[in-house]
C-alpha cells in the first residue's frame, strides 16, 4: 500500500517540477493569469530547406497586447534561424547568450547548443528563465530547455508552444501527403494550429535557409 501511494505521488509530482522550465509552462502561465503566454513555433525541413516560423500573438492574463510579434530571428551573419516559446525577455536574454556561444564556437551549432543548454541549467541567474528555443541551421535542428535537454528531432520537425501540437501534426500529414515546399508546408500548419489554438493568431514571421 505504502509502494502505492509513493508511486501516485511521483507520477503527479513530475509535471509539476517540468512545468517551471518546459513545455507545460504555457499553461502554468495561463494560470497564473499575468504571465505573458501562449504561442507556436514550427521548424519544417524538405529538400534540403529549413523554414521556421512563429505567430504574432501575445497574450497577458486574459487580453491579447499585441497582434504582430516577431517570436523569430536570425542569428550569427544569418546563418543560424531560432525561435521561442515563453516569457519574451526570458527568451531575448538567451538568444544573446546564444548568439555569444555561437561566436565563441565559430558557428558550430551543436557545440553552441549545447553549451547554452548546460549554463541554462547551472547558472544561478538563468535558472529561472521561462522559455524553450527551437534553434537551427541548414543541416541540424535543436530543441532546448532549461533542463539542460539538447533534442535533434529525428525528421526533421520540431514545434514548440501551445498550439505546437496542432502544427506539428498538421506539418507531418502535409509533408507524408503533398508536394508542397517546406515554406508552404509551414505557412499552412501554422494557419491550422490559428484556428485551433486560441493563444495562436495567422500573423505569421517566417525564417528560410
Amino acid at each position: 500500500m505504502r509502494q502505492r501511494k509513493s508511486l501516485r505521488r511521483a507520477v503527479t509530482a513530475g509535471p509539476r517540477r517540468r512545468g517551471r522550465t518546459g513545455v507545460p509552462s504555457e499553461t502554468a502561465g495561463h494560470r497564473a493569469g499575468g504571465r505573458i503566454h501562449g504561442t507556436t513555433i514550427l521548424c519544417v525541413r524538405r529538400d534540403n530547406k529549413v523554414v521556421l516560423a512563429g505567430d504574432g500573438q501575445v497574450t497577458l492574463g486574459e487580453g491579447v497586447v499585441k497582434h504582430n510579434a516577431k517570436k523569430t530571428r536570425r542569428l550569427f551573419n544569418d546563418k543560424i534561424i531560432a525561435g521561442f516559446a515563453g516569457s519574451t525577455g526570458d527568451a531575448l536574454s538567451l538568444f544573446t547568450r546564444f548568439e555569444n556561444k555561437l561566436q565563441e564556437f565559430h558557428g558550430n551549432l551543436a557545440r553552441a547548443a549545447v553549451e547554452l543548454a548546460k549554463e541554462w541549467r547551472t547558472d544561478r541567474s538563468l535558472r529561472h528563465l521561462e522559455a524553450l528555443l527551437i534553434v537551427a541551421d541548414a543541416k541540424t535542428t535543436f530543441l532546448l530547455s532549461g533542463n539542460g535537454d539538447v533534442i535533434e528531432p529525428d525528421d526533421g520537425l520540431c514545434a514548440i508552444g501551445s498550439g505546437g501540437p496542432y502544427a506539428l501534426a498538421a506539418a507531418r500529414a502535409l509533408l507524408k501527403h503533398s508536394k508542397l515546399s517546406a515554406k508552404e508546408v509551414a505557412q499552412e500548419a501554422m494557419r491550422i494550429a490559428s484556428e485551433i489554438c486560441i493563444f495562436t493568431n495567422a500573423n505569421f514571421s517566417i525564417e528560410e535557409l
